[in-house]
């Protein structure tokens, strides 16, 4: 299904003002034009009418900031294939946006993914999937110390010389950048990406306390995965972890699968953050959606079994995590409320890749980007800018 004019009405609408129940979404294009309550509405006979079970929600799409693939593909494949299957599957769990993902390979396997991804921005808009907003550069200016299931023979130090070689190959498409600060040329990077306006994101460090709030000073506004490949809190070296959940200047990337990290250190992390300083982050790998057996991932062979990815030496490596089944857990593991799961799946990670004028909320004006879940965060319905992009089967 696809309309120029459209109303979703008698769900439970959350819109960036307020809640409202039965309620009514616009859309013309691939715009929001009106939001409000059905008793207030005066409907055009132009518009298709989609009446709704008013025990729906309808919330803001999803923005995945940090995810590798889906169902066969993989960023780092350098396809338009590869994207567009990412793009096209992750509609089924909500998703309406996110940063195609890399990995730590060698720099010709990195170039060629971050041509592809620059390229297929400039021509997504004729399909109807997820949106790729650009690049999360994971590797290689990490540690070898905290590498996790990033290839160490390929980690490189900061440099900003191929930053800027790669920031051009990729037509400005990166946003995002995980750096070990504590690297040589690491603090000097952050300063340099950050004024550049690239997102610094610490992780896969093991970088001290002292030297995160360096970072900080030199502009870097993000954790990368929190608690996973990273210096822990300890009560005389509190570490990445301690200034992560300290320092206000930081978001935190979460994958809330409840494999990757406890729940009770989840709800910690929240009762810290709060809902405004935490972003839900599948970091997804080809395997998801996929029956369980073995899968490649940045050159190094994975087996999924029982729902868990792992290198074959028993790290973790990535996940299969879904955005909807991420927001549930989320709700079970902290008691958060359907505005909290917003703020942390959309609101955040649209501010801060500084598209908030028009993403990450319900809102004339923004884009249609929006899902409709019932109470158990099942995706009913998936729009991507106005465009029908999933429905769940009857």
């Amino acid at each position: 299904m696809k309309s120029h004019h459209l109303m979703m009405k008698n769900m439970t609408v959350y819109s960036e003002q307020r809640t409202i129940e039965k309620g009514f979404v616009e859309i013309q294009g691939s715009k929001i034009t009106r939001v409000g309550n059905v008793h207030d509405l005066i409907e055009q006979p132009s518009a298709d009418i989609i009446e709704l079970d008013s025990d729906l929600h309808l919330i803001p799409g999803f923005i995945d900031l940090h995810i590798h693939g889906v169902n066969g593909a993989d960023t780092m494949d350098a396809t338009p294939e590869a994207l567009e299957t990412i793009a096209i599957s992750l509609p089924q769990e909500g998703t309406t946006s996110f940063l195609a993902t890399t990995m730590t390979q060698e720099s010709w396997k990195i170039e060629k993914a971050l041509q592809n991804v620059g390229q297929f921005i400039r021509w997504q808009n004729d399909h109807q999937g997820a949106e790729v907003l650009g690049v999360h550069l994971e590797g290689p200016f990490i540690s070898k110390k905290k590498a996790g299931a990033q290839s160490v023979s390929h980690i490189k130090n900061p440099d900003i010389g191929l930053f800027h070689r790669w920031q051009k190959l990729a037509d400005g498409a990166i946003r995002i950048v995980t750096a070990a600060p504590e690297l040589p040329g690491g603090l000097p990077f952050i300063e340099y990406i950050s004024r550049k306006g690239t997102i610094a994101s610490i992780g896969h460090s093991d970088a001290t306390y002292e030297s995160v709030q360096h970072a900080i000073q030199k502009g870097a506004r993000q954790v990368t995965h929190l608690y996973n490949q990273m210096s822990g809190l300890h009560h005389r070296e509190p570490g990445v972890v301690g200034a992560a959940l300290l320092q206000d200047e930081l978001y935190t990337e979460i994958i809330a699968d409840g494999i990757h990290v406890h729940p009770d250190v989840i709800r910690l992390a929240f009762q810290q953050k709060t809902k405004n300083r935490i972003i839900l982050i599948t970091d997804a790998i080809r395997a998801k959606g996929l029956d369980a057996g073995t899968y490649e991932l940045g050159g190094q062979r994975v087996r999924l079994k029982y729902g868990e990815a792992r290198l074959f030496d028993g790290t973790l490596a990535g996940s299969v995590l879904k955005m909807n089944k991420a927001a549930k857990n989320m709700r079970n593991y902290t008691g958060c409320r359907m505005e909290d799961i917003i703020a942390i799946t959309s609101v955040n990670p649209a501010k801060q890749l500084g598209i908030y004028d028009r993403k990450g909320s319900i809102s004339p004006g923004k884009d249609a980007d929006f899902v409709i879940v019932n109470d158990d965060f099942d995706v009913i319905m998936t729009f991507c800018r106005g465009r029908l992009a999933y429905q769940k089967k009857v």
